[in-house]
């Protein structure tokens, strides 16, 4: 790729050198849409990771970004992984005007549900835990016509809801977007709501039955995987139909 600096040109050679052929076409099958990808095996990859992190550390954080989002541009999964990895690394050194970039990678690179989760749960994630100011620019997110963005404005609320924060916002987030139609949208919401109802199970029991008319059987099943079997059956039981009749003459 031209303009790619030397140390991102060697972690490029790293991956290439490392990459399983096999791999690489075993992975093909988790995405419904192709997927650009060296191969690496996740230890691997975080052998590298760790590793190539320890070069920059010690740089300013605009330098930091300015490597991550050269890696972003090649597309890779495995660049694409270092990028947000290093982003999350430097989490204690976050403040409120990187979300303007952390949105625009968003919007710009992420175009599958792996990138989505990587950078959700963990620098994403990690931000809006210091920042819950930003709470309502990632709530309108649910009304993106970018199904990554959808999804990422659920997803990026499974840290803070693992700890028992923005619950409110969180079940908002999931009403928000109870009825789209994008499969990885729905399984998103749906994993904020199994996330919710691992500490709030009574609450995420009663959002889904007022709401199992109308929300997709995808996110429903997500949604109550952990809860007990009797609110399980409860939740996935037809509603029954009443008939009226007339009388005759």
């Amino acid at each position: 790729m031209a303009g790619k600096s030397r140390l991102v040109a060697e972690i490029t050679r790293e991956f290439k050198a490392a990459a399983d052929p096999k791999y690489r076409e075993s992975v093909q099958r988790f995405f419904k849409e192709p997927v650009d990808l060296h191969g690496v095996r996740t230890p691997v990859f975080r052998e590298i990771a760790q590793a190539t992190y320890a070069r920059v550390r010690e740089l300013p954080k605009s330098k930091v970004f300015a490597l991550a989002e050269e890696f972003l541009k090649d597309g890779r999964m495995e660049e694409v992984g270092i990028a947000f990895n290093w982003a999350w690394r430097l989490r204690r050194q976050f403040e409120p005007s990187d979300f303007r970039i952390f949105e625009r990678w968003l919007k710009k690179y992420v175009n599958n549900w792996g990138a989505c989760d990587s950078f959700c749960c963990r620098a994403l994630g990690e931000f809006m835990l210091l920042y819950p100011q930003f709470l309502p620019k990632v709530k309108a997110w649910t009304g993106s016509k970018n199904r990554w963005v959808r999804r990422a404005s659920a997803v990026a609320l499974i840290l803070a809801v693992r700890k028992e924060k923005y619950l409110e916002e969180a079940f908002e987030t999931a009403d928000r977007l109870l009825q789209d139609d994008d499969d990885m949208v729905q399984k998103g919401y749906g994993w904020l709501l199994k996330e919710i109802s691992n500490r709030r199970p009574k609450a995420t029991f009663d959002f889904v039955m007022k709401r199992k008319a109308t929300m997709p059987r995808t996110a429903l099943r997500y949604a109550i995987e952990k809860l007990p079997p009797a609110w399980k059956k409860r939740a996935m039981a037809r509603q029954q139909t009443r008939l009226s009749f007339l009388p005759v003459g």
